[in-house]
């Protein structure tokens, strides 16, 4: 077996697709699409191996590494060989190539992370090259009537209507609440300084596929105290963005978690649900939990759940342990470089 290795050519994707057959992971089917010609803005470098196969130069595996405008602390890396040539020390000269490329990085930013599904041989490539977990994350369906139903204040509608509400999108209130939220549960590998503007391209614009939000207040007197107008209106306490499909795209592997506050009985709706960083674990639970019972009531939510959402993570695993909420699809694992 004689391999050659060279830059990705166009073409390639077709190429290998008859030598790889079907994606074997949902990260696999991610990581395809950023295959793709080496450039420099934004920075990444791809590489095919070829074998000799009748005569014929084949590629038979590829790999790729790139920086990404969001999580900038590390490169996502990705390598992939046809089953018949695998163990055959292809993929560790892949890997052995992008991390030469990687310590060249214009960023300066060297360290390797990827994403990879637990008990397959792309995890057990990882963990050879020496990637550990740095985050788990689960697709979580939260049945129709998993949570009863909050009652705010004295009961009345006018009480729910104080607290529970409809926002735009284009709200920078919500754009502000969902930036420090993420920032804050992505402690792990960070995403950088988040403007409202990129808050909102990323996660809340017609682009993003977002088409509607769901916020809970904090009652107004617990929030503003008394001699406050009746015209303002509570914290911000916690919110569910719903979006068209599949939740939004923010740079190919970076998935963001997701559930939603619009579906049908038959297929649950996508949503980011999160809350106030600032607030106490007792009541980001709460908040959380209640905004989850209402967007939950009659239709299924999906939710993307990664260990780092404590609050979300209190509220959702109990209905996992009862039944009222199930997996949908295997786990995820960010594995990554030691720092």
């Amino acid at each position: 077996m004689a391999i050659a290795y060279r830059e990705w050519r166009d073409g390639d994707d077709l190429a290998l697709l008859e030598m790889w057959g079907g994606p074997e992971t949902e990260q696999a089917r991610q990581f395809r699409g950023t295959l793709a010609p080496s450039v420099n803005a934004p920075w990444r470098r791809c590489i095919v191996a070829e074998d000799v196969i009748d005569g014929v130069a084949i590629p038979v595996a590829a790999g790729v590494v790139h920086e990404a405008s969001l999580h900038p602390e590390r490169l996502w890396v990705y390598v992939e060989v046809a089953r018949d040539h695998r163990r055959t020390g292809i993929g560790s000269t892949l890997l052995a190539m992008l991390r030469h490329e990687a310590a060249q990085s214009p960023s300066g930013v060297s360290r390797l992370r990827t994403k990879v599904e637990p008990g397959t041989p792309g995890a057990a490539f990882a963990e050879a090259a020496g990637l550990a977990p740095i985050q788990r994350s689960r697709l979580v369906v939260v049945e129709p009537g998993a949570l009863k139903l909050p009652v705010f204040g004295d009961g009345s509608e006018a009480a729910a209507s104080e607290q529970v509400e409809d926002l735009a999108t284009g709200s920078v209130e919500l754009s502000d609440v969902v930036g420090r939220y993420y920032t804050a549960v992505h402690g792990w590998d960070s995403p950088g300084e988040l403007s409202i503007a990129t808050v909102q391209r990323l996660f809340l614009d017609d682009l993003s596929g977002a088409h509607g939000a769901i916020v809970l207040r904090a009652p107004k007197a617990s929030a503003f105290g008394q001699g406050v107008p009746a015209s303002k209106k509570g914290r911000l306490q916690a919110f569910a963005v719903s979006y068209a499909q599949g939740g939004p795209d923010v740079g190919g592997p970076d998935a963001v978690q997701g559930n939603g506050p619009a579906g049908t009985a038959g297929k649950p709706s996508d949503v980011f649900l999160g809350h106030e960083p600032e607030l106490s674990a007792g009541d980001a639970q709460a908040a959380v939990r209640d905004l989850l019972a209402l967007i939950a009531y009659q239709y299924p939510v999906l939710l993307e759940l990664d260990d780092s959402m404590t609050a979300l993570r209190a509220v959702v695993e109990p209905l996992l342990e009862t039944g009222k909420a199930r997996l949908a699809g295997a786990e995820t694992l960010v594995v990554s470089d030691p720092a």
